[in-house]
């Protein structure tokens, strides 16, 4: 199904932790050698990069006579990831505060490409090309819609709120490396940024607001536990610490669907949770506003579907569909009228889609 599913070209892969790293290598869109899993060392920048080369080589030594074309990971920002560059307020990776030619330096060791990314844009990637929207096109093929899609928004809730956009294919970085929207303005609170809103620490803030409970212990999967009744706690605080993530979140992908038009992805963490946030999510993203003449419009302009829900899915397959008559003539065309975009988890697990996505890039990027 994925677009370099027969691919034998070989990927070094990083996944990029404060903590720790793990190194491996993809090849068809599959983990080709067991992780190697190194301490990150990330206050000290010379043994940082003494781990990322420590750590390709000895993938590369898994690897034996195969050979890999390039080097390709997510790394956390502020970044210039066209250029390879690292560098700003990083509080995972504070060695690299002033600024670090981290793919250049990789690439003289290595002597290959050097591809970083923002691990939403990856995420997003990944499930453009082989995960979410292949599966909603193919779907869509087997219902008999002539509904194909190929815009796609990935979102990932964890410790910060990410984003990524492809757009016909090709993943939309920005002039700046600045496609964000953690920071646009939160609805709920003023002068305070929307991702404080949509993390783990909204959850947590939430949980402890509601209940009165000051358990700094308590994790998104215990607050999960407590709106199942599995563990014992405030559950009516528990579920509404993930409704007023659903509704923040929504309007962030209300915003974004307006602009982007594609089907959007939810990944990361929390979205285990989503039986507890995704239906505030849609009331959000389905809601109203209106003109200064009294005019209601929808808030956002395309019908909104969970494509997780099977008879959603079905409507969203069949549309308003018609046929019309061409003008002057007996002969008649299809016709659908109805704007429809949908809302629906990851299909791939995040890491994976992150991973899948790095290949892909690297590979897109040789072949152009």
């Amino acid at each position: 199904m994925g677009k370099y599913i027969n691919d034998n070209r070989i990927v070094l892969t990083l996944d990029a932790g404060g903590n720790s790293m793990r190194f491996s290598a993809m090849k068809a869109e599959e983990f080709i050698v067991a992780p190697i899993v190194l301490p990150s060392n990330a206050n000290d920048l010379d043994l940082c990069l003494e781990t990322m080369v420590t750590g390709f080589r000895s993938v590369m030594n898994l690897l034996g006579n195969q050979k890999p074309v390039a080097i390709s990971f997510a790394f956390p920002g502020p970044a210039d990831y066209p250029n390879g560059i690292i560098g700003g307020y990083l509080p995972n990776f504070p060695s690299f505060r002033d600024g670090v030619a981290l793919g250049p330096y990789l690439n003289r060791v290595f002597g290959i490409p050097v591809y970083i990314n923002n691990d939403g844009d990856l995420f997003a990637f990944g499930e453009a090309l082989s995960g979410a929207l292949p599966q909603v096109n193919e779907k869509l093929e087997a219902l008999g819609s002539a509904k194909r899609f190929h815009n796609l928004i990935g979102y990932t809730f964890g410790t910060g709120f990410g984003i990524g956009c492809v757009i016909n294919g090709q993943l939309n970085r920005g002039d700046n490396s600045c496609v964000e929207t953690y920071c646009l303005p939160n609805p709920h609170i003023n002068g305070v940024i929307l991702e404080d809103s949509v993390a783990i620490r909204a959850v947590k803030r939430v949980y402890a607001e509601q209940s009165g409970v000051q358990d700094a212990s308590l994790t998104p999967k215990d607050i999960f536990d407590i709106a199942e009744g599995t563990k014992p706690g405030n559950q009516k605080a528990a579920v509404a610490s993930f409704e007023e993530l659903g509704h923040v979140a929504g309007a962030a992908m209300a915003m974004s669907a307006q602009l982007m038009d594609g089907i959007i992805v939810i990944g990361g963490g929390i979205s285990a949770s989503a039986k507890y946030f995704m239906p505030a999510l849609l009331e959000e993203m389905r809601g109203t506003v209106r003109t200064l003449s009294g005019d209601v419009l929808q808030r956002v302009q395309m019908k909104v579907y969970n494509l997780d829900n099977e008879s959603e899915f079905a409507a969203f397959a069949k549309g308003d569909a018609r046929q019309i008559k061409i003008y002057g003539s007996e002969d008649t065309v299809t016709y659908d009228p109805q704007k429809r975009i949908g809302v629906m988890l990851d299909k791939i697990g995040t890491s994976k889609a992150i991973s899948v996505g790095a290949y892909a890039f690297a590979l897109s990027q040789l072949d152009a």
